[in-house]
């Protein structure tokens, strides 16, 4: 019997954070370009490595073009 792997609501954030990337049509690099940081900064989010707090999400979907309460409500949306 296969088990079956339950998502963490972190995992719902990465996931739902590459997914507005590139729903944009953006790299990392893109981004990273946008908010005048290193690729890997984009990448560490993405990963889980690094966590955002609430202000640098906010520059993060500025920078992606899509606004913090529409991409709030999509995660609340994913974690239902």
């Amino acid at each position: 019997m296969a088990r079956s792997q339950s998502v963490t609501p972190h995992e719902q954030l990465l996931s739902l954070l590459r997914l507005v990337r590139t729903e944009a049509g953006l790299t990392q690099a893109d981004v990273a370009q946008r908010l005048k940081q290193p690729q890997s900064f984009v990448s560490k989010y993405e990963s889980g490595e690094r966590r955002l707090d609430i202000l640098e999400l906010r520059e993060v979907c500025h920078a992606i073009g899509v606004p913090l309460p529409e991409f709030v409500d999509r995660l609340d949306q994913a974690l239902r």
